[in-house]
């Protein structure tokens, strides 16, 4: 039988990587992709996770469960404080992407460096960063940069340029910190390129973040064959 994920997407960028990446680790859950851009676009006009935001969220969370869904991935980091809220009304686990990320970095560094391209992503992950450190009773201390005009460049098109500049970004960072952590997953494919050339690990939220996924759903199979066993 199919497993049900529903992932819930701030936009378009990352549904057809999400997509490959799922059909690669967990070829057996049906993903229900649920996308709405005007939720970036209100956060970043206003410069925070607005009412009207949260309230859509939380109704695309409970509909996720409606539709069958057996847990939700809360893709965009910009919202991820949203699941907070919303995990509280629906009865299936809420993951937000940048968890697992969160708490690998963590664990590999006494420095962590956060590259964003919006400051609406920066804040909410290191925000992460400083609750996963008070969870698993750590004290990290953390660098944050932002790359100015790079998500622009992404919107119009402009890859290289996002690259570029993004690129650019992690190099500053590199000498300063002993792990970088990109907040946004639209930068992950930078990583492969970057192996050879830095010596500290560079974390993105895709792959973890499914494997997160994988993890959780695999958990909840035990349990469900030890209450008929």
């Amino acid at each position: 039988m199919k497993r049900k994920a529903a992932l819930i997407h701030t936009g378009f960028a990352l549904v057809n990587i999400l997509s490959d990446l799922f059909a690669k680790s967990i070829p057996q859950v049906e993903l229900i992709h649920i996308v709405d851009d005007s939720l970036l676009k209100e956060v970043m006009e206003a410069e925070k996770v607005t009412p009207r935001v949260t309230k859509k969220m939380c109704g695309y969370m409970i509909a996720a469960e409606e539709t069958g869904a057996e847990i939700i991935l809360n893709v965009c980091s910009s919202v991820s404080e949203v699941v907070d809220t919303a995990k509280n009304l629906v009865n299936i686990p809420v993951i937000k992407i940048d968890e697992a990320m969160a708490e690998a970095a963590i664990q590999k560094g006494g420095s962590i460096g956060v590259l964003a391209t919006l400051k609406t992503t920066l804040d909410p992950t290191c925000r992460l960063l400083e609750n996963r450190m008070s969870a698993l009773d750590k004290k990290i201390d953390i660098k944050r940069d932002l790359c100015p005009g790079a998500f622009d460049m992404l919107m119009a098109g402009d890859l290289q340029k996002h690259d570029d500049k993004v690129l650019e970004g992690i190099r500053r960072l590199s000498g300063q910190v002993d792990v970088i952590v990109l907040a946004q997953g639209s930068m992950a494919r930078l990583i492969p390129q970057l192996r050879q050339e830095l010596s500290i690990p560079v974390l993105s939220s895709l792959e973890s973040g499914v494997k997160r996924v994988s993890d959780v759903l695999k958990r909840l199979e035990r349990k469900r064959i030890e209450s008929i066993s």
